[in-house]
């Protein structure tokens, strides 16, 4: 058999090597498979998405699980794509193999079979083991062409692949998850997918008195994605429990052009082709629906945004209630980063009595965080984020939830934690499930979005960039939240720091150009945005600044 296992794999290599032939990769262009995969202008994608065809095949074979490939470029305009994958629970791929991402990606043609036996040999890769593959799409245009290129890269090493066709990322990360649980998790179909949800929000929504058709009414902004199209599929399944009014659903606009979760966020405006009254309830999806923020007018026409954090507190201020309604003893968590607004810490320490959890940026560190309690809450303030319930705390809520000996109030919270459960999708954050979860407390809550909106108030902040020659001069500490080198900055930044009331500050290097960015918040706008000026000045002299000196902003 040893060599039957060994002709089989010299076939596999000749169909890879005639294959790539297809895909060839532009000499000399280098790419890296960062936080969110491989993402840039889709023209240059091709080489790409056949290798991570190969690669996703190889690491189902050492996985013994089937693996996902998502082609997106969530919130990047319309002419880029990009592609992540998903490993066996639904996680993002492990970092230790986004190195082999990368080598593969930036291989010359005719070393890709060496550099694929490297991969092989070093992870000890049985190829006789059968690789099963899920792919999905988004809405782009490039993303039929670019999605073939990945099915062509799993057959060629012998894969089984499964074509999803248009998917959220979210949805994607759910097959992975309920194929590789073997259905423990659900149906890996759409299908399953809607009714899973649904069923869990028509019985939350039962809990919620006489709701008028108002409060049953939200705006969605599907960016003009994928969003839209599955949030229009889900709409069937939720029969009367919530009325959704769906603008920028792809038939008219451009993918993430002046709309989307990223562009309310950033700018902090409502975004086109929505028509809202005041005090309306609206939320925004990102290009591939892994991100939502919630936002509304009031009557003076002034913008009002519910980011991650707001989303974060009210989430797990529900929870928190039902735990202690329920007589349950588990530990909650909320996860942030030191982006998070100083208000939501404060109002979760000292109102609701949470633990708060701070960790570097970026989503793996946060759901990594989040798995070290029974319960972890994690949000960016992007609108990015979910809840993760340990086996021992799903198990002790079924067992409450099944108990014929507890009073009326206790199976009351225990049926209602159960449907939560059912409602969140655990493996990523996924914008139609928290929409659904947030949906569900302010109906049951009998909460309106401005009463959200007042839970507490953001202090005023401040968001800067300065150029420098090399960021890597900055090294923080402290879940980023202090500057180690260069020497001297970090003083300085205390120093302005005590200038001001109920202030912060934070530097740190950003992940992809050679800036620094800078964070600062006070008790007025005013004061913020002269902290964030005195610490942008401290970078530019101690941390190499380039070019003009940054101007204070008034």
């Amino acid at each position: 058999s040893e060599n039957h296992k060994h002709f089989s794999q010299m076939a596999h290599f000749k169909e890879v090597s005639q294959q790539s032939g297809l895909h060839p990769k532009p000499a000399g262009l280098v790419l890296q498979y960062g936080t969110a995969g491989f993402r840039t202008n889709a023209n240059q994608l091709d080489h790409i998405m056949f290798r991570m065809g190969l690669l996703a095949t190889l690491r189902s074979k050492k996985t013994k699980a089937t693996i996902g490939v998502m082609v997106t470029a969530s919130h990047n305009p319309e002419e880029d794509n990009g592609v992540k994958l998903i490993d066996p629970m639904g996680e993002m791929l492990t970092s230790s193999w986004e190195g082999y991402g990368t080598q593969l990606a930036n291989t010359e043609q005719e070393e890709l079979l060496t550099t694929l036996k490297d991969i092989v040999e070093k992870e000890a890769i049985d190829m006789s083991h059968e690789a099963n593959v899920f792919v999905g799409k988004d809405t782009r245009s490039s993303s039929a062409s670019l999605s073939q290129a990945v099915l062509d890269g799993i057959k060629a090493l012998g894969g089984h692949s499964k074509d999803y066709g248009l998917v959220t990322t979210p949805q994607l990360h759910y097959m992975v998850c309920c194929q590789n649980t073997q259905g423990k998790y659900g149906e890996a179909t759409l299908e399953g997918y809607y009714s899973k949800l649904s069923q869990a929000f028509s019985q939350l929504a039962k809990n919620a008195s006489n709701r008028t058709d108002d409060q049953k009414h939200l705006c969605v902004d599907g960016a003009n994605g994928i969003g839209a199209i599955k949030v229009r599929e889900l709409e069937s399944h939720l029969k009367k429990d919530l009325q959704l009014s769906i603008f920028n659903d792809g038939s008219r606009g451009k993918l993430n052009h002046q709309c989307g979760a990223d562009f309310v966020k950033v700018q902090q405006k409502l975004p086109i082709g929505i028509k809202i009254n005041p005090g309306d309830r609206c939320c925004s999806f990102d290009g591939d629906a892994d991100r939502i923020v919630y936002y509304y007018t009031d009557s003076k026409g002034h913008f009002h945004l519910l980011d991650g954090d707001k989303i974060a507190t009210l989430i797990s201020s529900f929870l928190k209630e039902l735990l202690n309604e329920a007589g349950l003893d588990l530990k909650i968590a909320v996860v942030q980063t030191a982006y998070a607004n100083g208000s939501s810490t404060y109002y979760l320490e000292n109102t609701m009595k949470v633990i708060v959890r701070c960790t570097k940026t970026g989503v793996k560190h946060l759901h990594h965080a989040a798995q070290e309690f029974d319960i972890g809450v994690y949000f960016e303030a992007n609108g990015h984020g979910t809840v993760l319930f340990s086996r021992g705390a799903e198990g002790k809520i079924q067992q409450l939830a099944a108990d014929a000996n507890i009073n009326d109030e206790r199976k009351k919270a225990a049926f209602l934690l159960q449907n939560t459960i059912n409602i969140i999708n655990q493996t990523v954050g996924d914008a139609i499930s928290d929409m659904l979860l947030i949906e569900a407390i302010l109906a049951i809550k009998g909460m309106t979005v401005q009463q959200w909106d007042t839970i507490y108030s953001d202090l005023p902040n401040r968001q800067l960039k300065v150029k420098v020659s090399d960021r890597r001069v900055i090294e923080t500490t402290d879940a980023e939240r202090r500057a180690v080198t260069p020497v001297g900055l970090q003083d300085a930044i205390d120093d302005l720091v005590k200038k001001y009331k109920q202030a912060r500050s934070f530097v740190r290097p950003s992940g992809t150009e050679d800036v620094v960015r800078v964070y600062a918040e006070a008790d007025t706008q005013e004061n913020a945005d002269a902290l964030a000026h005195g610490v942008s000045l401290a970078v530019y002299g101690l941390a190499g600044g380039v070019g003009d000196e940054p101007k204070p902003l008034h």
